[in-house]
C-alpha cells in the first residue's frame, strides 16, 4: 500500500486552500474530506442536524469510504483532507496505523464566526475542536510523538516557509510550483457540499500568497456563538503549541 497522508483539520480553516496546493502538486490522489461525505450525507447520516428529507447515499458510509481510500492507495499516493469529529468512535490503533498524519488549526475565533456566518443554527458537535485535540493526544501513547501541526494564521502570513517545513515533517519533497494555480477553477468539481459555495473565495484565488494576519472581534457576535468559542479556544492552544515554526526551505 502506497502512502496514505491525511491532513485533520476543522471547518473553515483554510484546509480546502491547502488541499487545492496539494492537487497542484500531481503526484498525490486528493480525496475532499471524504468522510465528512459520510457523515452528512451517507446511507444513514450522522450529522446533528440531518432531518428527513436531506439528502443521503444509499450504499455510502464510513466503512465503504475507508474501504475506497485503501483501494486508492493500492494503486498510489493518496492525500485526505478531513475532520476528526467525523470518525472519532471508529479510530484506534490498527486504522490511525494506516496514515501518515498532520494537523490544522486556525483560530477559533474565526473558525467559529466563519461558520456563525455561513450556517447560523450550527450545532456545536460540528466545530471539532474537542475531537481533533483528542486524535492528537493519542499519538505519543501510540507511537511516541506527536504529529505535525500547522497553524493557519503561519500559513497565510508565510506559506513557503510553512509548506516547505509541512512537506520535510512528512517526508516529501517541497514542490515550489504546487503553490500557485489559475483562477478560476471550479470549486463543485471536488467539494460534495452544496455545489462548493463555500469554496467561492477559493475558486477565485491563484495560490498561496503571503497575506498580512488579521484579527478577529466576536464580542459582537450572539451569546452563544461567544460561549462556544470559550469552549473551544483551550483545545486550540494546546494544539498551538505544537505547530510548525518557520524554517529555511
Amino acid at each position: 500500500m502506497y502512502k496514505i497522508l491525511a491532513l485533520w483539520a476543522i471547518p473553515r480553516s483554510t484546509s480546502t486552500a491547502f488541499e487545492w496546493m496539494m492537487r497542484q502538486r500531481g503526484d498525490f490522489n486528493c480525496l475532499h474530506e471524504p468522510f465528512g461525505e459520510a457523515w452528512y450525507q451517507g446511507e444513514n447520516p450522522m450529522w446533528p442536524r440531518f432531518k428527513k428529507g436531506d439528502k443521503s447515499t444509499p450504499g455510502l458510509s464510513l466503512e465503504s469510504t475507508w474501504a475506497d481510500i485503501k483501494a486508492r492507495a493500492n494503486k498510489g499516493p493518496v492525500f485526505i483532507k478531513d475532520f476528526p469529529h467525523y470518525i472519532n468512535h471508529i479510530w484506534n490503533a490498527d486504522f490511525l496505523s494506516h496514515f501518515t498524519h498532520a494537523f490544522l488549526i486556525r483560530d477559533p475565533a474565526k473558525t467559529i464566526s466563519s461558520m456563525y456566518n455561513k450556517w447560523p443554527d450550527f450545532e456545536e458537535l460540528e466545530v471539532g475542536f474537542p475531537e481533533q485535540r483528542a486524535l492528537f493526544d493519542l499519538f505519543p501513547a501510540l507511537n511516541g510523538k506527536s504529529p505535525s501541526v500547522i497553524d493557519s494564521d503561519d500559513l497565510l502570513e508565510n506559506p513557503d516557509a510553512i509548506v516547505s517545513a509541512f512537506c520535510n515533517s512528512v517526508g516529501i519533497p517541497f514542490l515550489p510550483k504546487a503553490m500557485s494555480w489559475k483562477a478560476g477553477k471550479d470549486p463543485s468539481a471536488h467539494s460534495w457540499w452544496d455545489g462548493g459555495s463555500f469554496h467561492a473565495n477559493l475558486a477565485q484565488s491563484t495560490g498561496l500568497k503571503p497575506q498580512i494576519r488579521r484579527y478577529v472581534d466576536i464580542a459582537d457576535t450572539p451569546e452563544r456563538v461567544q460561549r462556544v468559542h470559550m469552549r473551544m479556544k483551550p483545545h486550540y492552544e494546546h494544539l498551538y503549541q505544537h505547530r510548525i515554526k518557520e524554517v529555511p526551505y
